[in-house]
């Protein structure tokens, strides 16, 4: 089986073209491959499949083996991944998501990528919540914090604090993911706001934990810091692993331009067994 090894500011991918190779457990290998040890090192597995009512399909899998609707970060891999290996020759390429169709467009060394249009209904997002979840208030061990709710394909929670690069987000995104109020767990972006034209963002993914950047967060952060009036239309999201610039733009949608990089390829042969009682065989 090759894999190819790619990342988008340091939120990293094993990318494997499915259309040549049969991985039987999905979840299993997603395990075993994102696992920095046993492993190739991951925060997510992106499968690349033929689509008949688009030009790709990409399914994604986190660190954990749980299934993931979208993600903003990969979706620029994916993209990048299908021009250098000549699979297509359009500008816009259409890709279906869980999340539906999304729009990556090449720009250059850079990659600009159609997020539609933010889903702000409680209930669609989903949270146990009707309407607007804005500075929603919520209870966390010793701390109380104001969420705000956003879906950019998959679900967020936005809290802005005063110092992000000092903040614990080990120890508050967990228990925040997994809140009951969030019936399908939830993506967690802790955000300090830098000017009227940059914010600053750090991310508890679910299902992988803190990863480098998050383009859905990224976005759902930008939404909320301009739904707030904290920030213009058009700001820099700055990440640990880089920045993403993001646009609400007057039709209403999103747009998220950044680069991505392919690493390294590479086969994987024999079975694949993992140290792990229980995660034997993949």
């Amino acid at each position: 089986m090759k894999f190819t090894k790619m990342h988008g500011l340091g939120n990293d991918f094993v990318l494997v073209d499915v259309r040549e190779a049969t991985i039987d457990n999905p979840p299993a290998f997603a395990r075993w491959a994102c696992d920095r040890r046993f492993g190739i090192g991951a925060d997510q597995v992106l499968l690349l499949k033929d689509c008949q009512t688009a030009d790709f399909r990409m399914d994604i899998i986190n660190s954990d083996g749980s299934i993931v609707e979208m993600c903003g970060n990969g979706i620029r891999a994916f993209a990048r991944y299908v021009w250098d290996h000549g699979m297509s020759d359009k500008d816009v390429l259409n890709i279906t998501t869980l999340a539906g169709t999304i729009r990556p467009e090449r720009l250059g060394e850079l990659i600009r990528v159609d997020m539609g249009e933010p889903e702000l209904d409680g209930r669609k997002i989903p949270v146990a919540l009707d309407g607007k979840v804005m500075d929603h208030r919520l209870e966390v061990d010793d701390r109380t914090f104001e969420i705000t709710c956003v879906s950019m394909g998959n679900p967020h929670a936005v809290i802005f604090v005063e110092d992000v690069k000092g903040f614990p987000v080990a120890r508050y995104g967990p228990r925040i993911e997994r809140n009951e109020l969030f019936p399908n767990r939830i993506n967690v972006e802790f955000v300090e706001v830098v000017g009227r034209e940059a914010i600053r963002m750090r991310v508890w993914e679910r299902g992988a934990g803190e990863t480098l950047a998050c383009g859905t967060g990224a976005s759902a952060s930008a939404v909320v810091s301009m739904l707030k009036g904290l920030t213009e239309r058009k700001v820099t999201v700055q990440l640990i692993g880089g920045d993403l610039l993001i646009e609400w733009a007057e039709n209403g949608r999103v747009y998220m331009t950044g680069p991505a990089t392919e690493v390294f390829s590479g086969e994987i042969s024999g079975k694949i067994s993992r140290q792990k009682e229980g995660e034997r065989d993949v």
